[in-house]
């Protein structure tokens, strides 16, 4: 949540989400995550997403390859 912060992600709260999902489903989530409010909980789903880096895709796309200007120390 905190790089959702500096990313100016969570300044305005002026928007409203509303959806029929499992209770089961968002009691695995509080469980898991440690939060307990549901908007902090949807907050913290979409910014998880937001935020995602694509590391798998950039891992395969460099899979094998070392910039050759790269210092080892050895």
């Amino acid at each position: 949540m905190k790089a959702a912060e500096r990313a100016g992600l969570l300044k305005k709260k002026s928007g409203r989400v509303a959806g029929r999902v499992s209770s089961a489903l968002v009691e695995q989530a509080k469980k898991r995550t440690g939060i307990q409010a549901d908007t902090d909980l949807i907050a913290f789903a979409l910014a998880n997403i937001a935020l995602e880096d694509d590391f798998a895709e950039t891992f395969k796309r460099v899979r094998g390859k070392v910039d050759a200007g790269l210092k080892l120390g050895f």
